[in-house]
């Protein structure tokens, strides 16, 4: 077999590394094996970050969401409950834009859905309300004792 030295390929290889490491601390910019590691961490640090940032983004959007459902006397979780019986289908990420943006906008959502909400309501029974009002009672006699 023939003997190979690879050295341009080798040369660029190792070229184009530490053009990727550009701007790193120390000898992670400078020497080819700590630049090699570095960019490596660095490549698995952009990989879980594009996951994170999804993650960190619906946070946000859920956070604004619940800001602006409790200006209309919702809670975040009654809001897409009521979203879901009056059956709109907006997504989370322009609900967001909606509070933030447009705020006459998703005050007239609230409304709907607090309508929707209304509507549901009258199917608990009267014996389910008696009920319920009983174990707060219960509850709250037990709290003072």
């Amino acid at each position: 077999m023939p003997r190979v030295k690879r050295g341009t390929v080798r040369a660029a290889k190792r070229r184009k590394l530490l053009k990727r490491a550009k701007g790193y601390f120390l000898t992670k910019s400078k020497l080819y094996q700590a630049a090699q590691e570095a960019v490596a961490k660095a490549d698995n640090y952009a990989f879980s970050g594009r996951r994170r940032k999804k993650r960190d983004f619906r946070k946000l959007w859920v956070v604004r969401i619940n800001a602006a459902a409790r200006l209309h006397g919702l809670t975040y979780g009654q809001l897409i409950n009521g979203m879901k019986i009056a059956a709109i289908e907006l997504d989370r990420k322009s609900l967001a834009e909606l509070a933030v943006n447009h705020p006459a906008a998703f005050g007239k959502v609230a409304d709907e859905v607090k309508g929707a909400i209304a509507k549901a309501e009258p199917k608990k029974t009267a014996a389910a309300k008696a009920k319920n009002e009983k174990s707060i009672a219960k509850a709250r006699q037990a709290r003072t004792t």
